[in-house]
């Protein structure tokens, strides 16, 4: 690796740019209102036209630039693209070195509300010493570059962040992920296990093999397959065009922020466990600080591109491919209808330590519930460091 270098990195969006956007949103040319029950054919037509409202005369982003600049930014070069990171280190002592990786459709920001709480845990209620939290943004997301090739997979960013974690100083780290961010951390496991104390993870985004060789599934796992099945059906059809043809896509979410919005924020009401009421979970503040931070990098279309590069990602893992890694699972409310997988589809591939179903909260936990969350995440590292630590 060449030599790392960091800088320092402030977000900033051109008066120009939200101008520009502001305009854009108020020119809008709204469809009609779809037959049937609110967004059940999609983006709830009367929900879009107030939130764009807000976001074209309420919404204050240099306000949410302030709050995203509260945290240290920057930006280094690995590989040949700049890869932007938040770097907060522990409030006291040496903290655990740990690197946090969002999926599609969020960002960095994502992970924010759980930095104060790991990096001060006493001043939380949350046991055990602090963390060093590095949150990366993948590549083509935001203020990270992407490779102009295709290829740009989970397994590829792995390498990515072992070497930004190395190019930071630390020898021994642990990883957390959620989303495409899980199958990036299930990667640093398998194909780089050394530096690892162990892995956490919100949801389990990469299939196990169950090829010939493999064990039989069990009931449970059948009948979680059938549920997968069934939400593949009603909802996979974003996914079924961003892994064929994004770009075809990406002209209109790139040029609407209308089109944008709708896009994105369908899958933060249909994903987290808001009970259908979307601003019941996340504030309007929150949800369009995503947005525009997808809007003003334009950015949409080269996040997409995940979905092209990892369309055959499971097909990689064999009956031999094992995460020997200790491995942490927080069991969240993944999505309103395909439920979670057990326990024994988890241990196909994972060295399963630690398993706990949570109360509440679906597939972004750490803007849902960033309590609950930062406790599983700082239990887990504090038992692997008094394990260590304990004679044999």
């Amino acid at each position: 690796m060449a030599t790392f270098r960091a800088e320092q990195f402030s977000v900033s969006v051109s008066d120009e740019v939200l101008a520009d956007l502001r305009a854009r949103i108020r020119n809008t040319r709204w469809p009609g209102a779809a037959p049937g029950a609110r967004w059940e054919q999609g983006t709830d037509l009367g929900y879009l036209r107030g939130l764009l409202e807000y976001w074209a005369d309420g919404f204050d982003w240099r306000a949410q630039e302030r709050w995203l600049n509260g945290f240290r930014h920057f930006r280094a070069g690995i590989d040949g693209i700049r890869v932007h990171f938040v770097h907060e280190r522990a409030r006291s002592g040496h903290g655990i070195p740990l690197i946090l990786t969002n999926g599609w459709p969020s960002c960095f920001a994502e992970f924010l509300p759980l930095v104060p709480r790991l990096t001060d845990p006493a001043a939380h209620g949350i046991d055990g010493p602090g963390f060093d939290v590095v949150i990366p943004s993948l590549p083509g997301y935001g203020f990270s570059g992407r490779p102009d090739r295709t290829g740009v997979t989970c397994r590829y960013t792995a390498g990515l962040w072992h070497q930004l974690m190395r190019g930071l100083g630390y020898q021994r780290y642990g990883a957390h992920g959620g989303d495409f961010g899980s199958a990036v951390t299930t990667f640093m496991a398998l194909d780089d296990p050394a530096p690892l104390l162990g892995i956490h993870l919100a949801n389990l985004d990469l299939a196990p093999y169950t090829g010939p060789g493999s064990r039989p599934l069990s009931a449970a796992e059948q009948a979680y397959l059938a549920r997968y099945q069934r939400w593949r059906e009603d909802d996979r059809g974003y996914g079924a065009i961003q892994s064929t043809r994004p770009q075809t896509l990406s002209y209109g979410l790139n040029d609407s922020p209308a089109g944008l919005a709708a896009w994105v924020l369908e899958k933060w009401r249909g994903w987290a466990d808001s009970g259908g009421d979307i601003e019941a979970t996340f504030s309007r503040d929150f949800l369009l600080t995503i947005v525009t931070l997808y809007w003003a990098t334009q950015t949409i279309a080269s996040s997409m591109r995940d979905y092209v590069d990892n369309r055959w990602l499971a097909a990689e893992l064999s009956l031999s491919d094992a995460v020997r890694v200790p491995t942490a699972v927080a069991v969240f409310h993944q999505f309103i209808d395909d439920g979670t997988p057990p326990r024994e589809w988890a241990e196909r591939l994972y060295n399963i330590r630690r398993w706990t179903p949570m109360p509440r909260g679906g597939h972004f936990p750490s803007a849902e519930q960033p309590g609950l969350l930062s406790r599983d995440i700082a239990a887990f590292f504090n038992d692997l460091a008094a394990a260590a630590a304990s004679p044999e």
